[in-house]
């Protein structure tokens, strides 16, 4: 079994897109949406929740009036002026640093930790899809991500599964060095602009930072052809593949517009771009 991480240094490339168009094109696969803060790739696939699970993590300070001595000293030491006059905590500014629970001379402060999401095993018309939902202002993205992940892997060594297929999150973060552990390839959808250049530089180190092999595609490479070489050039220069070019066409906007993938949508010359891209990646590690 294979783990393919399609990740981007920068939202809005293309990931999910092509994620989705490997979805409908490869067989016998799990797939994984890791990017939990901004998920999107359900869009597509539409899933069918079989199981539903609550993701806990982080504390917030809970007070309970029956001990509470009204000493003030919550009040006055928390930092984040969390803790309001009639001995409320304010859940949103609360840090869950424990400080207040430490101090208090009643012991009538308790740390409860938070439901902050929910991960998903469902069903797709590709296969299995295993998901999540971070809720807002919620931390500790990179350890529900490791948990989709860890889900994903556990299922498809169940299924005897050849592919873990994860659309990734955006940027360099915890949640992007989450996705990137133990993957066979990262596959880093750029599109032909200086930003996009810039942040493919910075998401290609964090993965050979962490010894990922990784390629490259080009998305939208026919608005700029200047950038693309300049990308192009970049990739031979560092060593890496640029395993496709996926030139921009309004096709694909109509196939999400339809919330379908590129690969059911049409069979036109995008698709044999994709088909390519993808025996690229089955091709070893570089």
């Amino acid at each position: 079994m294979k783990q393919i991480l399609i990740i981007s240094g920068k939202g809005g490339t293309g990931k999910t897109v092509l994620t989705g168009a490997f979805a409908a094109l490869v067989k016998n696969k799990v797939m994984v949406d890791c990017d939990v803060d901004a998920a999107d790739l359900h869009l597509l696939l539409s899933p069918a929740i079989k199981e539903r699970n609550h993701f806990r993590s982080g504390k917030t300070a809970f007070i309970d009036k029956d001990k509470c001595a009204q000493c003030r000293k919550c009040i006055e030491l928390c930092r984040y002026e969390a803790i309001f006059d009639d001995f409320i905590v304010d859940t949103i500014a609360c840090e869950g640093c424990s400080f207040c629970s430490n101090v208090c001379p009643a012991g009538a402060i308790e740390m409860h930790e938070n439901e902050s999401g929910e991960w998903y095993i469902s069903d797709t018309r590709f296969g299995p899809l295993v998901h999540a939902r971070l809720g807002i202002a919620e931390e500790n993205s990179g350890k529900l991500v490791s948990l989709v992940r860890q889900q994903a892997k556990e299922l498809a060594e169940k299924q005897n599964s050849d592919y873990v297929i994860i659309d990734g999150p955006p940027g360099i973060g915890c949640p992007v060095i989450a996705s990137l552990s133990g993957v066979n390839c990262a596959l880093v959808v750029t599109e032909p602009t200086l930003s996009g250049l810039h942040d493919a530089k910075r998401v290609i180190e964090v993965a050979q930072h962490f010894n990922v092999p990784v390629k490259l595609v080009i998305n939208k490479f026919t608005l700029n052809f200047e950038m693309t070489t300049q990308i192009e050039d970049y990739c031979k220069e560092i060593n890496v593949p640029v395993a496709g070019k996926i030139p921009f066409d309004k096709t694909i906007v109509e196939a999400m517009v339809e919330g379908k993938t590129i690969i059911e949508y049409t069979n036109g010359n995008i698709n044999e771009i994709i088909n390519n891209i993808w025996s690229s990646m089955q091709k070893g590690d570089n």
